[in-house]
């Protein structure tokens, strides 16, 4: 069974950095679709980054140039590593794959294993 365990996150200063860890176990993470997602309290979930078999990356617009997914397939881990926070980045980020596509796609209901999150917070 596919198990997404996510680590890094806690609490910084604005204009601080960390750094997001996801280990899949289960199933060799060899190229298929991740990516990283952010969950705000009262609200909709919303898609950072992804990172599909061809190295191509995707951000939104409000992480574009401060964040950056990466991959280290001998150790079966995702990363985000988070430059410049802003204390609007507060959410639990959540990394989720799609085993079953190489590319990524605008749908997030492809993608069918999600780990439990870690917290990040940034204060003012």
């Amino acid at each position: 069974q596919v198990r997404l365990v996510e680590s890094g996150g806690g609490s910084v200063q604005s204009g601080g950095s960390l750094r997001l860890s996801c280990v899949v176990s289960g199933h060799t993470y060899s190229g298929f679709c991740m990516g990283w997602f952010r969950q705000f309290p009262g609200k909709e979930r919303e898609r950072v980054a992804t990172l599909d078999n061809s190295d191509r990356a995707t951000y939104v617009d409000a992480v574009a140039g401060r964040f950056t997914i990466s991959r280290n397939f001998a150790k079966n881990t995702l990363y985000l590593q988070m430059n410049n926070l802003h204390p609007e980045d507060t959410a639990m980020y959540v990394c989720a794959a799609d085993i079953s596509r190489l590319r990524c796609y605008d749908h997030d209901n492809y993608f069918q294993y999600w780990g439990q999150g870690t917290q990040v917070t940034v204060s003012s």
